[in-house]
């Protein structure tokens, strides 16, 4: 199936107008010739910014969290990776030596790695260079299975059904032995020192799609996982662009450019209508990466001091403009005057994500597949007013969702309506006087069928934005007489109950991370209960299409499965999905070269940041 256009972008007024090519003599000189014209070293370029969610780790085997993720992808390097301005995404050769062999329908994969590519420097290597070799790709995906690493993503893993890999874990765990790392595996084959295969058990058509995602399945040197033990997150080593220099937990983190990245220049692909991409490539093609020389990272939880932070030029760049400054900031979606005068840019992408409440598929209230269970959970989705959050909330920055597919990717149908979007209190107080939730003693709130009181517990975070958004979900559940309490708790702690199944209702977002839309389906999938499946859904056919899908290349088949698996998802509404954000990303004039990923979070080496005084 051919994919869909990606990254629907919106030119934000006079102030996002494309950047002109530049004639030869015009560009930019690389640092060192202009320092060397100067007769000074140049000023740093640096890249700064603010995330609004904490870290939990840097070791790509033990993260599941997009703040982690962005830092990782940064550090590490996959076999593939997409072309940063090409849209729709391309797959590209990063580290790998050309194309995989794809043999035994798609069973067998042959990956070849280009030679002269090292690690960044790190005490585990002893004062060597350590060069990037074929092993460290077949360790990185042997510690998904490691036990004592507790991996979040070790169902995804198993699911590539890598020939031994399972049993080698299995064992482990019977055993309680550590972890053979070194024992031969049918599935993994190391054919030279650059070379090396994957042999799976099924087919698998997506293989190196699923290998392109360098903040999970980037290389990881061996040598540095046993010289640091249990504090491995604390110290990512990567071939990547950027190394970690410096950190303090849920607060600043800085990269820094890495001394031993090899020689890589810029050569993005945009379309040949695409010509914000072609000025960019005419300005930046051939110049080495990184474009900067570090990149600075706070932690600002609440939107207005990250709002405030940009527009006193303390940040170069504003990820994802918080919705309550839209009218501020983007008037009508064009750059407001005042900031426009500054030099301000935008643009707006409509995100390949989606935002939802889950219910906890083993809690004694909202879980279960019985009608009853089943009723109260498409009661609380249809007494949400999700037209009003978009417009309140969100300043008309998202569209409905309609089901668990984002856009951008295979499966998802823009025309397809649902009563996910539904919003219909009559429909959801009849549901629930149907099924038994009925106010028995008067007081306006209804009780279980059983009698006892009904009370939903929503997980929430502490900032304000949350509070407001609670104080909408508030309104449309009073309206039907169902008491809510929300329960207030920093993101890690609320991440580490929801993996253990101690959360009822907790509301995420989801961001594709390919182009293919399986990854939603897999947050259904029984195998991944506590990890990517937070509501701990099972599903016998459910279950059966995701393992079909998995086995099927893109064709009508699979289409109709995914149709299916939407069906199945809003009859169960184990999730109540909300939206599909439509991102407002802010920049000054020094930034050059930002365009929001489709589905992936590394960009830094591919923008660059001109030194100058900060906007007054």
């Amino acid at each position: 199936m051919k994919r869909r256009d990606t990254l629907a972008r919106l030119a934000l007024g006079a102030a996002a107008t494309t950047l002109p090519p530049l004639a030869a003599a015009q560009r930019p000189a690389p640092a060192s010739a202009a320092a060397a014209a100067n007769g000074a070293a140049e000023a740093p370029r640096v890249l700064r910014y603010a995330i609004s969610a904490a870290e939990t780790s840097f070791d790509p085997a033990q993260i599941n969290d997009n703040t982690s993720r962005t830092i990782t992808s940064h550090i590490f390097e996959s076999r593939y990776c997409y072309d940063h301005l090409a849209r729709p995404p391309v797959l590209v050769p990063l580290v790998a030596d050309g194309e995989p062999l794809a043999e035994d329908e798609f069973r067998r994969w042959t990956f070849k790695v280009r030679p002269g590519i090292h690690f960044a420097d790190d005490p585990a290597f002893k004062g060597g260079r350590r060069e990037l070799v074929a092993a460290d790709f077949l360790y990185a995906i042997r510690r998904y299975a490691d036990p004592v690493l507790k991996s979040p993503l070790w169902a995804s893993v198993e699911n590539f059904k890598v020939l031994g890999l399972a049993e080698l874990r299995k064992e482990a765990l019977e055993k309680k032995a550590p972890f053979d790392y070194d024992r031969p595996l049918p599935g993994m084959t190391l054919l030279d020192r650059y070379t090396f295969q994957v042999h799976l058990a099924e087919p698998r058509p997506r293989f190196k799609e699923n290998m392109a995602v360098p903040d999970l399945f980037g290389a990881v040197a061996r040598e540095v996982a046993e010289a640091y033990g249990d504090k491995i997150g604390e110290h990512p080593v990567g071939t990547g662009p950027f190394r970690l220099a410096q950190w303090r937990r849920s607060s600043r983190i800085v990269l820094e450019r890495n001394p031993n990245y090899r020689e890589r220049a810029w050569d993005c692909r945009p379309a040949a209508d695409d010509a914000e991409g072609q000025a960019l490539a005419a300005r930046l093609r051939g110049k080495r990466l990184p474009l900067v020389d570090r990149v600075e990272i706070a932690i600002i939880e609440e939107a207005q001091p990250r709002w405030l932070a940009f527009v006193n030029g303390e940040h170069d760049f504003l990820d994802r403009l918080p919705p309550e400054f839209a009218s501020i900031a983007i008037p009508g979606h064009k750059v407001a005057p005042h900031l426009a005068k500054k030099g301000v840019r935008g643009a707006i992408t409509l995100q390949s994500d989606v935002t939802f409440y889950y219910f906890n598929m083993e809690d004694p209230v909202v879980g279960g597949l019985e009608p009853a269970k089943v009723a109260l959970r498409r009661a609380f989705g249809l007494a949400i007013d999700t037209e009003r959050e978009i417009r309140l909330m969100r300043r008309g920055l998202a569209i409905p969702a309609q089901g668990p597919i984002v856009p951008h990717t295979t499966g998802y149908d823009p025309k397809f309506k649902s009563e996910m979007s539904e919003y219909s209190p009559s429909r959801a107080k009849a549901l629930l006087d149907l099924h038994g939730y009925v106010d028995r003693d008067g007081d306006g709130w209804r009780e279980k069928p059983d009698g006892t009181p009904l009370t939903l517990e929503i997980s929430t975070l502490p900032e304000q934005v949350y509070r407001q958004f609670n104080q909408l979900l508030k309104r449309d559940m009073d309206a039907i007489g169902v008491r809510v309490v929300f329960k207030i708790a920093t993101w890690p702690e609320n991440l580490k109950a929801g993996r253990a199944g101690k959360l009822q209702i907790w509301s995420l977002s989801s961001l594709g991370s390919g182009g293919d839309g399986q990854g939603m389906i897999t947050r259904y999938y029984g195998p991944q209960a506590g990890n990517q499946n937070f509501p701990r859904f099972r599903h016998p056919r459910m279950d059966a299409i995701h393992e079909r899908m998995t086995v099927l290349p893109d064709g009508p088949e699979r289409q109709a499965l995914f149709a299916e698996a939407c069906k199945i998802a809003i009859a169960y509404m184990p999730y109540k999905f909300q939206v599909h954000r439509l991102v407002a990303d802010l920049m000054h004039a020094s930034v050059v070269g930002y365009r929001r990923p489709a589905y992936w979070n590394g960009w830094w080496q591919y923008v660059d940041v001109t030194p100058g005084p900060s906007p007054a």
